[in-house]
C-alpha cells in the first residue's frame, strides 16, 4: 500500500494515464493529458507519485518510464474502501443503496439482472 494514498486532481488524470497505457514516458503523458500544466510540472508530479509508491520508473535509451506501483485491481479496491469509509459509514449496503436510486441514474433490465447476478455469486462465496 503507498505510503499516500490520497491524490491530487493532477495525480489522479497521470496515474489513469498509466494505467490505460500501462507505461509511459514524461512527454508521452504530457501529451496526453488535458489541458496538460508544464512538461516540467509533469516530471514533477510523477516524481511525487514516485514518492508516494504509487509509480516506479525504468531507465530506457536515456530517458525514464514509467508504470504503476500497484496493479490497477488493488488500486481500485483501495479507492472503494476510501469512499466507502468517507461517504457510507464503511457500509457496502449503504452504498449500493445510494446506486440503485432512480434519482443518480436509471438502470436498464440488463444492469438490474448483472446486479442480481454478482448478488447472488457473493452469496455463494
Amino acid at each position: 500500500m503507498p505510503a499516500q494514498d490520497k491524490l491530487s486532481r493532477r495525480e489522479r488524470q497521470i496515474m489513469d494515464i498509466l494505467y490505460r497505457r500501462g507505461r509511459s514516458s514524461a512527454g508521452e503523458i504530457h501529451g496526453a493529458l488535458p489541458d496538460p500544466p508544464s512538461y516540467s510540472a509533469v516530471r514533477a508530479t510523477l516524481r511525487i507519485l514516485e514518492d508516494k509508491g504509487h509509480v516506479r520508473h525504468e531507465e530506457e535509451s536515456l530517458r525514464y518510464v514509467y508504470s504503476p506501483a500497484i496493479p490497477r485491481d488493488k488500486a481500485r479496491r483501495m479507492a472503494i474502501r476510501r469512499l466507502l469509509d468517507t461517504f457510507f459509514e464503511g457500509s457496502v449496503e449503504n452504498a449500493v443503496a445510494a446506486m440503485l436510486d432512480p434519482s443518480v441514474k436509471k438502470l436498464s433490465q440488463s444492469d438490474l439482472e448483472r446486479l442480481s447476478e454478482v448478488v447472488e455469486q457473493a452469496k455463494r462465496r
